[in-house]
């Protein structure tokens, strides 16, 4: 009777342990190595990113946090690998979002939908592009940009990131807003493409601050503005496209984070809540902003009516310039 009480007792004092730990618990807990995946090749916006943010991720969930470049495709192969990934929040994507917003409107044949097979988790940050040139390019200003495109017409290369992603899509607008026709050159990804204008094979490049800004600074690229309507701290000799009338004004680079859709609703919230409170440190929002980047946290949703919104404007724009993937 005695081992009978006993046991009785000790069942009760399990339960009771149990009911004390928070029922959402299990959900919010990390089991095993995140990964996160970066769709361009090192040393681009997203990358920079994935590597300022992975330590932190990893001190706060308590499990390792590794970056992975999966590049092609303008960056859909890195996320079509996120969308078909487990459903359990330990695939994340860190992305340049206006591939998500551009991509079904450039691709026919599409291997995964960014509205139905990703989960927004937050927007990181907003990153104007650096107008650059290569210093070997006899020109200063946008202006002999313009004209020394206009006398050469399509033979001037322009680097960007890929067929069809945002920088692509952005040049393709300047042309179109100056009169002028560049030779396009797609890399696979930003970092690549500085290289290649580094280097000489590219004239052009327009691509976010945030990678780009430094190149600038040394003396690698040859700056001539940045879109937006501020200048960038670390290369303020730089004017704004707002400044001396450059249309579009408002393009750039814009950073988000998801997962693969499914992924339960407190797993979720935790990355958002992580997310959020890593780009809050000083550390990494100086770093940002330092990299001419600006901080844009915030809940889920934004992210989510951001593709939303921008894909229907994309979708004007490719289709008035005519842009086609071969």
């Amino acid at each position: 009777m005695y081992c009978q009480r006993l046991l009785g007792t000790l069942a009760s004092l399990a339960i009771f342990g149990l009911a004390l730990v928070p029922a959402d618990a299990p959900a919010q807990s990390f089991t095993k190595p995140v990964r996160i995946i970066v769709p361009f090749a090192p040393g681009g916006t997203s990358d920079i990113l994935a590597r300022l943010i992975g330590p932190k991720l990893q001190d706060a969930i308590g499990q390792p946090v590794v970056v992975e470049n999966k590049t092609g495709a303008g960056g859909n192969i890195g996320a079509d690998l996120v969308a078909k990934a487990d459903k359990d929040g330990h695939t994340l994507l860190l992305i340049d979002i206006s591939t998500l917003a551009i991509s079904p409107n450039l691709f026919a044949n599409m291997t995964y939908s960014p509205t139905r097979d990703l989960a927004p988790l937050g927007l990181i940050l907003f990153a104007p592009y650096v107008l650059a040139v290569h210093p070997s390019l006899p020109v200063k200003t946008v202006p002999e940009l313009v004209a020394h495109a206009k006398a050469n017409p399509g033979k001037v290369p322009f680097g960007n990131a890929g067929i069809g992603v945002a920088n692509h899509i952005s040049a393709v607008q300047l042309e179109k807003a100056w009169g002028v026709a560049f030779k396009h050159v797609p890399y696979r990804g930003g970092a690549d493409a500085i290289k290649g204008t580094v280097a000489g094979e590219s004239q052009v490049i327009l691509n976010g601050a945030t990678a780009t800004a430094s190149f600038v600074a040394q003396g690698q690229l040859r700056g001539l503005a940045v879109s937006g309507d501020k200048r960038v701290d670390s290369i303020k000799e730089l004017p704004s496209f707002k400044e001396i009338n450059v249309t579009p004004a408002d393009v750039g680079s814009w950073q988000g984070l998801l997962t693969t859709a499914g992924t339960p609703a407190p797993l979720r919230e935790r990355l958002n809540s992580e997310l959020n409170r890593i780009l809050a440190m000083p550390d990494v929002a100086g770093r940002i902003q330092n990299l001419g980047g600006e901080v844009k946290a915030g809940p889920a949703a934004d992210l989510a009516k951001w593709i939303e919104s921008n894909t229907a404007s994309f979708a004007a724009i490719i289709k008035e310039a005519g842009i086609k993937v071969q």
